[in-house]
């Protein structure tokens, strides 16, 4: 079982001055979900080697067991300091693919060609794709094969506005995570802020928010399993 992990490069928060990347939590549950599941794990990201951390995901309130996990995991702080370029990775080597969210992805993933044509050679090959939080954000170009947004008429979540407005970022992120997926024809769904909340459409698995991360990893897993 091998499964491609994809993190944002993008370190700015638009033009506040403030640092972005990917969220702690929304790697490390995941990572942890899958190498206990015996996952052969591959680390990517745009510009390849060390990714941004979100300073906010490393503050105290942030934290869970499996960021307090990864912060004494040596072997998977070196895996993560040396991501593969994502231009150097291909949906035929893995069975799946994970995006961890943070802010970061709204910027370059979510803008990224590679980056739509990966996820439409994983969904083309019949392999199950998963994002959280606001890494559902680089769905926004992705396209089924006659065109239409792949999210179409899927049941799909992602970071909601209301939790975007209560981390006072509504006006700084280039586009909302939730307008975004019902503007390109997404059966949005939504739980209550902040707590778990997992859709799974066919092959696609998005996660509304950190709470999200461990379940959306679980259910990727499962689907997996359906395929074997």
């Amino acid at each position: 079982m091998r499964i491609l992990i994809v993190l944002t490069s993008h370190d700015r928060l638009g033009d506040t001055g403030k640092k972005t990347g990917f969220w702690l939590e929304e790697f490390a549950a995941p990572y942890y979900v899958f190498k206990d599941a015996g996952a052969q794990l591959t680390l990517a990201s745009p510009q390849g080697g060390q990714p941004p951390l979100d300073p906010k995901s490393d503050e105290a309130d942030a934290q869970t067991p499996a960021t307090e996990r990864f912060k004494q995991d040596a072997e998977g702080q070196a895996a993560l300091a040396r991501t593969r370029k994502l231009a150097e990775v291909s949906a035929r080597d893995f069975d799946a693919v994970f995006f961890p969210g943070g802010h970061g992805p709204l910027w370059d993933l979510a803008e990224s060609r590679e980056c739509a044509a990966l996820i439409e050679a994983f969904l083309a090959a019949r392999k199950p794709v998963a994002a959280v939080c606001h890494a559902p954000g680089v769905l926004r170009h992705v396209r089924n094969p006659d065109g239409s947004p792949v999210v179409k008429d899927k049941r799909v979540t992602g970071f909601t506005n209301s939790e975007e407005e209560a981390v006072g970022l509504t006006q700084v992120v280039p586009f909302l995570v939730e307008d975004m997926l019902k503007q390109a024809g997404g059966l949005f769904s939504r739980g209550p802020d902040w707590q778990s909340n997992v859709e799974v459409d066919r092959l696609l698995v998005t996660g509304q928010n950190p709470a999200s991360s461990e379940e959306g990893a679980r259910e990727l897993l499962r689907l997996l399993g359906a395929k074997s």
